[in-house]
């Protein structure tokens, strides 16, 4: 679930302008799909999937980009990334 509402709000909506504008573009142009499950005051929840299913590559991914995308706009969120062929119930895809 998404939490809204003061500034967890305008958290969210920033974190979404990365994953749109960033991050979802360079995961799908290496073949990946990004989802968000979860964003709250505490962290930020993603899975990726497609071409990243069980990629040995997720961690230096997570790492290098997704996390720095992240921090950048929001350095206080734990950020946690799974990868599979099963989407989390509740995921909405990050597209343009």
């Amino acid at each position: 679930m998404v939490t809204s509402g003061g500034r967890m709000g305008d958290i969210k909506a920033e974190i979404s302008k990365v994953l749109r504008e960033i991050v979802g573009p360079l995961v799908r142009a290496d073949g990946g799909e990004l989802y968000l499950v979860e964003a709250n005051d505490e962290g930020v929840a993603l899975h990726l999937s497609g071409r990243f299913s069980g990629c040995a590559g997720n961690t230096l991914a997570t790492r290098r980009v997704i996390e720095p995308a992240i921090f950048a706009v929001a350095p206080r969120v734990r950020v946690t990334v799974t990868s599979g062929p099963l989407i989390p119930k509740g995921a909405e895809r990050i597209e343009k």
